[in-house]
């Protein structure tokens, strides 16, 4: 097919469960006129030949085999290969709402913009729940340019639910970290398509259907556990090769990275927690001595926790760990706080409550 309007790429590894669902829900596009770029990443199961199958029903469905390099790498290539004018990522478990392209390219060239970003739905398999995310909404929607309306920055990375304009993601030198075995990579392509994005125009409606129940797949990993690390610095590598793009992108990076390491610690197995607080500690020091961070971008009160977990990870441990028990009460508090440090970690914890507690 000779340039379609929109390239789709799916990347897959071993993704037959919802695989069908997800090709199905493409092939039913009210927008006919789009590529289906499939990625078949070294997959050991029937990925590839529910790819064929969809291939050999519909010209429009093209197929990308090689071996296991990572979604990051299978993107790039994906993306490489697409041939429209606009290109937008679909993953191998999710499925899309039958008008979703024709109303994004509609909208894109109406505005004339590098992308449209969408919202998205929640899903669950088990009782077919779906509940509508909130990226977009009545107070952040329509046409927006990312130098100024920078809280595109601090929402949830989904790089799934937008489209971009190929000739955009060329340009402006927009790809994924091509790590093998990495995730988060989304992370990164988010940041630089808004980073170097002129007109973004954002749609208050929801189409992908997102799904929850293979999302711990990375959190009982520790070879995982610090790929969110590698995305930041990746992100912070990038800016040093596009100067032009200003210090301001830096301390944004700064303001994303605290957000997302939080999400993260929260959603790792409890043994892997240690030494990722440790790394960051480490990385919060390293912006604060590069003079990245800037508490004027933070939320209320999140500064001085930043601040709190530099100074003192564990009481910050201590904390969270009180903070999910199942009997959190102020006896088992103090218990644990002796436990850990004896009197001095104590009287530590008992003096930020109280800080705490003056400063509101």
């Amino acid at each position: 097919m000779a340039n379609p309007r929109v390239s789709v790429i799916v990347p897959a590894f071993n993704a037959e469960a919802f695989l069908e669902e997800c090709l199905s829900s493409l092939a039913a596009q009210t927008l006919e006129d789009i590529e289906v770029v499939c990625v078949n990443d070294g997959s050991t199961d029937s990925t590839l030949a529910i790819f064929e199958r969809y291939a050999a029903a519909d010209e429009r469905f093209t197929i990308l085999s090689k071996e296991n390099t990572g979604y990051g790498d299978s993107l790039n290539q994906g993306i490489a290969r697409a041939t429209g004018e606009w290109v937008s990522i679909l993953e191998s478990d999710d499925f899309i709402e039958p008008d979703a392209y024709e109303v994004m390219v509609a909208a894109g060239e109406k505005h004339d913009v590098d992308l449209v970003k969408a919202d998205f739905f929640l899903a669950w398999t088990l009782g077919s729940y779906h509940r509508r995310f909130r990226w977009t909404d009545e107070c952040l929607s329509g046409l927006v340019w990312p130098q100024c309306d920078r809280e595109v920055f601090f929402r949830k990375p989904s790089i799934w639910s937008a489209i971009y304009r190929r000739s955009f993601l060329e340009d402006a030198d927009v790809a994924c970290l091509p790590t093998p075995g990495a995730s988060y990579q989304d992370a990164g392509f988010s940041f630089r398509s808004f980073a170097k994005a002129e007109r973004v125009f954002l749609l208050d409606r929801a189409f992908v259907h997102y799904r929850q129940d293979n999302e711990a797949s990375s959190v009982n990993s520790p070879a995982k556990a610090l790929c969110v690390c590698d995305e930041y610095a990746g992100m912070l590598a990038w800016l040093d090769a596009h100067p032009e793009l200003g210090d301001w992108l830096r301390a944004t990076t700064s303001r994303m990275r605290y957000d997302t390491y939080l999400w993260n610690y929260e959603r790792l197995a409890p043994e892997l927690r240690p030494s990722f607080l440790e790394r960051m500690v480490e990385d919060f020091k390293a912006e604060d001595e590069a003079g990245i961070s800037r508490p004027e971008l933070f939320a209320s009160g999140a500064w001085r926790y930043r601040r709190f977990i530099e100074e003192s990870p564990e009481l910050f441990e201590v904390m969270h760990e009180r903070a999910i028990s199942d009997d959190p009460g102020k006896r088992k508090t103090l218990e644990a706080y002796y436990e850990r440090g004896g009197m001095p970690f104590v009287a530590r914890a008992v003096a930020r409550s109280l800080s705490d507690r003056i400063s509101r």
